[in-house]
């Protein structure tokens, strides 16, 4: 049996760093993990070929070669993989589609015929045994969420990694909280489901047995959603890399309560952790409470991202406006919000309603759904009528992101988190990739840009006064210009 597994481009979006991938040598900000771990659960003996578009071109004779085509992606690349399907469809090609697009959208696509919804592990048999007799079902969806501990390590020989940022790895799936626009509990349940520690282990020796060095991106929907499985993990990360010397870093994603456990940010930073993404959402309590952002309620939520930051984390932060509770000055608000917290990677987002979700329903019975939702957390569309008259959210969310991402306020912000922030470990030796980044952002950052004064107080005062950290601050001030570059096509 031939298999070739499809993965759509990625559209221009805040997550892609498409402005910035080519500076460093790279194709795609990281592989698509679902499809190297599906391409695991198959046959060893059926041959097995793995196209992301981001970073080779999908060919009519790729297509051709195969006897099925396993098509995978997000809502964000809804149109992509729709031409996909066009395309084997042309080709007399059959598809089999799955993950969160199709799992949430499959009944917009009736030019596939065959769809896994959900999760995959518990179906795949089911599903070889079809294909072996040729008698492929319509729908495949398991009756039980899968038992992480049975999931096999993905097959990173099919990717060529050196074209990648990060390299992905899951821990957990589900989250205990059920915040009101999220689809991770509808999709995945409330209850964090792990892989053993040996099984992460496992599948980051097959990485650095490859040669990767640079980060990994443990891409859990709340890292730390059942602490005492995260902290014996977090024990066997720590060993690992003491054992082996390697260079490998983590990111992850966590709710906001980490900033409650001194003990496990410690454990992280022994461990290699580097960066982690938390929705901080917005500083309005109203707000909070009617998306049911419990975790998030009745802190000082700046001096929780100053406790990460001093642990030696990066923050990165979600925030939303566009909720019912928001004031007209919500736009002003996060601003300062963002800027006193020192969040430099601030992804800030129109609420969307996305399917599955208890907003999507909400809004569905007061009759305020007017379009489907992009799946982009930065486009500039609203999928729902807003109490906030519609003009004037736009405008300002428009503002707002051209704001923080202006040169002046960016730096300032790249500024407030060196202040905060505490490094930890050995220096990094510096690749040709890091030399030729640099390079460009002395021209690029330092010469050529409107923002070359800002940028110059941020290398020297840097360099001088704190050389422990200039590598991030270059490295921050590089990413700045994808970020800005976004928030200018709003």
């Amino acid at each position: 049996m031939k298999i070739l597994l499809v993965y759509p481009q990625n559209p221009e979006s805040f997550w892609s760093f498409r402005h910035v991938l080519r500076l460093v040598g790279k194709r795609s900000a990281f592989p698509p993990l679902g499809l190297l771990t599906v391409a695991a659960l198959l046959p060893r003996e059926w041959q097995l070929r793995l196209i992301d578009t981001n970073v080779e071109r999908l060919r009519d004779e790729d297509i051709a070669w195969a006897d099925w085509v396993m098509l995978s992606g997000m809502i964000v690349h809804r149109e992509a993989a729709r031409e996909i399907a066009r395309r084997c469809a042309a080709l007399g090609r059959p598809v089999i589609a799955g993950g969160p697009l199709f799992t949430a959208c499959h009944e917009e696509f009736p030019e596939i015929q065959h769809f896994v919804l959900g999760e995959a592990e518990n179906v795949v048999d089911e599903l070889v045994a079809d294909l072996r007799r040729g008698e492929v079902k319509a729908r495949y969806r398991a009756a039980e969420l899968p038992d992480l501990a049975a999931t096999p390590s993905p097959r990173w020989d099919l990717i060529e990694p050196r074209h990648y940022v990060t390299m992905p790895v899951q821990f957990s799936r589900g989250c205990p909280f059920d915040c009101e626009f999220c689809d991770i509990v509808a999709m995945y349940g409330r209850v964090p489901r792990t892989k053993p520690p040996e099984r992460v282990i496992e599948e980051l020796e097959g990485l650095r047995r490859a040669g990767w060095r640079d980060m990994v991106f443990i891409v859990d929907d709340n890292f730390i959603g059942h602490k005492k499985r995260v902290k014996a993990l977090l024990g066997s990360l720590a060993s690992w890399r003491e054992a082996t010397g390697t260079p490998i870093g983590f990111l992850t994603e966590a709710s906001v309560n980490l900033a409650d456990d001194d003990a496990l940010l410690a454990l992280m930073v022994r461990a290699g952790f580097k960066k982690v993404f938390v929705g901080l959402e917005t500083p309005v309590p109203e707000s909070l409470q009617e998306c049911r952002k419990v975790q998030n309620a009745k802190r000082d939520l700046v001096g929780a991202v100053h406790a990460i930051q001093r642990a030696g984390l990066e923050v990165m932060g979600g925030f939303i406006v566009g909720f019912d509770s928001d004031p007209r000055e919500i736009f002003r608000l996060q601003f300062d919000f963002i800027q006193r917290a020192g969040v430099v990677t601030a992804m800030v987002g129109l609420l969307t309603a996305l399917p599955q979700t208890r907003l999507y329903a909400r809004l569905a019975r007061e009759g305020r759904l007017v379009a489907r939702s992009l799946g982009d957390n930065t486009s500039a569309v609203l999928n729902f009528m807003p109490k906030l008259e519609r003009s004037t959210l736009l405008a300002g969310y428009r503002e707002l992101m051209q704001s923080l991402y202006a040169p002046e306020a960016y730096y300032r912000r790249v500024r407030t988190f060196l202040a905060n922030w505490r490094p930890h470990g050995p220096r990094v030796r510096m690749a040709w990739s890091d030399v030729r980044a640099f390079a460009f952002s002395l021209w690029n950052l330092g010469l050529a840009s409107r923002g070359r004064i800002s940028f110059w107080r941020l290398f020297w005062s840097t360099l001088l006064r704190e050389p422990a950290k200039f590598r991030v601050a270059m490295e921050l001030a590089i990413i700045g210009l994808h970020f800005r570059r976004v928030a200018e096509r709003l």
